[in-house]
C-alpha cells in the first residue's frame, strides 16, 4: 500500500533509479517481500519510471497542475498534466487551489479538478487537498465531496511540503466522506494519507481506522495507500525482527 515518492529539486536520475530498484525489491535479502504500490516523481522523471519499473505492476504516478502550491493558471495545470500522462504516468497527483477554496469560490475548485481528470484520461487521479492548509475539520470534509463530484479517484491529504501533514483525525474524515459518497453515489474513492506516517505502529493505526471507518473494501492497494516513504524502512526491520528475533539498526536497510 505504500507509494514510494521523491519530490525534490535535487532529484537525479541515479537516485530514481535507486528508488525503482528498491520499489521492486524492497529487501533484496528477502524474495518474499511484496513490491510497493506506485513510485511518485516529478513528470520529467517519468520516462525513466516507466522504463525501470516495466513489467513489474509497480504503477508510475507523476505530481501535476503546478504541485505543490496549484498557483498556476488552469491552461498550465492541463499542460502539465498532459505532459505526465504522455509521458506514460498512470496515476496522477494534482492539488487543488486552496486560495480559491477559502475564498469559498467551490465552483473554481470543481471546475477546475474536472478538467485535471479530463485532461488526465485513462489515468487515476489523486486530489490533493493539502489539509494542514485547510483548517477546519468541516472544510476537509467540504474538500473531499468537491474532489469527489468532480470526479477525482483518490482523495490525498497532503503534499509533503507543509506541517501540519497526514494526521488520524483527518484521515478519518476523509475515510467518512468516502464512505458516505459511495453510499450516495455507488462510486467508490480511495484515500492516502501522505506525509508524517514513519512507523509500522502508526500504520497499524491507519489500517484500523480504515477498516473500521470505511469498511474492508478500503483495504486494498486500489483503494488505500501511503505516501511514506521512510515507512518502508522501518516496516522491512519489523520484517526481519519476526524473521530473526531481533531488531535491527537502519544501517540494514538503504538510504532514500
Amino acid at each position: 500500500m505504500i507509494d514510494l515518492t521523491t519530490l525534490e529539486g535535487m532529484d537525479t536520475a541515479g537516485k530514481v533509479r535507486s528508488l525503482c530498484a528498491k520499489a521492486r525489491h524492497p529487501d533484496p535479502t528477502d524474495p518474499t517481500c511484496p513490491q510497493v504500490a506506485a513510485i511518485c516523481v516529478y513528470p520529467d522523471m517519468v520516462p525513466l519510471v516507466v522504463a525501470e519499473l516495466k513489467g513489474t505492476g509497480i504503477h508510475t504516478a507523476s505530481v501535476a497542475s503546478g504541485f505543490p502550491s496549484g498557483r498556476t493558471s488552469l491552461d498550465i495545470k492541463l499542460e502539465d498534466t498532459r505532459n505526465a500522462v504522455a509521458a506514460g504516468a498512470d496515476e496522477v497527483d494534482m492539488v487543488i487551489d486552496r486560495g480559491a477554496f477559502l475564498s469559498g469560490d467551490y465552483l473554481l475548485v470543481y471546475e477546475q479538478i474536472a478538467a485535471i481528470k479530463a485532461a488526465a484520461g485513462k489515468a487515476h487521479l489523486k486530489v490533493i487537498l493539502e489539509t494542514g492548509e485547510l483548517v477546519t475539520y468541516d472544510n476537509v470534509r467540504r474538500a473531499s465531496w468537491l474532489a469527489m463530484l468532480a470526479g477525482g479517484d483518490f482523495i490525498k491529504t497532503s503534499t509533503g511540503k507543509v506541517a501540519p501533514a497526514a494526521t488520524l483525525p483527518v484521515t478519518m474524515v476523509m475515510l467518512e466522506a468516502v464512505r458516505d459518497f459511495r453510499v450516495a453515489t455507488g462510486r467508490q474513492v480511495g484515500v492516502k494519507p501522505a506525509g508524517g506516517i514513519r512507523t509500522s505502529k502508526d500504520a497499524i493505526r491507519y489500517l484500523v481506522t480504515v477498516n473500521e471507518t470505511a469498511g474492508p473494501d478500503w483495504l486494498d492497494p486500489d483503494w488505500f495507500r501511503f505516501g511514506a516513504s521512510s515507512l518502508l524502512n522501518d516496516l522491512l526491520l519489523q520484517r526481519q525482527r519476526m524473521a530473526t528475533g531481533h531488531y535491527s539498526g537502519p544501517d540494514y536497510v538503504t538510504v532514500d
